[in-house]
């Protein structure tokens, strides 16, 4: 049960306090750099933990039940901190980025239910390379978020609009998550349809 891949994923989850408390305060540079640099240790042990316990066959029903979990508040956290200091609002669309965010999180929770129903049905719903695709986006999306509001004078000029750099990059990227978060939600919905009654 304590191997070295459980560990690291019971320290994402036990970091998410912190990193909630380091994105709490507005214009506090240094605590939004320090998160971005928790938030990237934090997705490092995410790749690692997964990689040493199939590597060393370690695989366990702990770290089966704990990753994806581990995974998913992670980015709930992140993304409500987000919506809730208004750091998700950008040009043109002010706060309709926060529906991007919405979206992946009602994908989470969805597919979360869905795995659970077809899990009592001993249907497994194997993750697809799309999906890979989507929580990348997800990690550079929320990072470059963190990042922008640790580094507010890196801007360019678009026009009229003074554009934040990480910050821009992050809102494309979520946007991009999302559009990949509806498609391989209903991916994984026809699947769920298929074992229903």
């Amino acid at each position: 049960m304590w191997t070295l891949p459980n560990i690291l994923t019971l320290s994402r989850i036990c970091a998410l306090p912190l990193l909630g408390f380091l994105l709490w305060w507005p214009g506090w540079e240094l605590g939004f750099l320090l998160a971005f640099a928790l938030y990237t240790a934090m997705g490092i042990t995410d790749y690692f933990d997964g990689m040493l316990a199939r590597s060393s066959g370690a695989v366990s029903k702990l770290g089966i039940f704990l990753d994806p979990i581990a995974d998913k508040i992670m980015v709930a956290t992140v993304i409500l901190v987000l919506a809730a200091q208004g750091i998700l609002r950008g040009p043109y669309v002010g706060d309709a980025h926060v529906i991007a965010g919405l979206i992946i999180l009602i994908r989470e929770i969805a597919v979360s239910g869905l795995r659970e129903f077809l899990g009592g049905l001993q249907v497994s719903m194997p993750v697809s390379k799309l999906a890979k695709w989507k929580t990348t986006f997800q990690l550079i999306a929320l990072g470059s978020l963190i990042l922008g509001q640790g580094l507010p004078g890196w801007t360019v000029d678009v026009g009229a609009i003074d554009a934040n750099v990480p910050h821009t990059v992050g809102l494309i990227t979520l946007w991009g998550a999302a559009i990949l978060t509806v498609i391989t939600g209903w991916d994984y919905l026809r699947v769920g349809l298929k074992h229903m009654d």
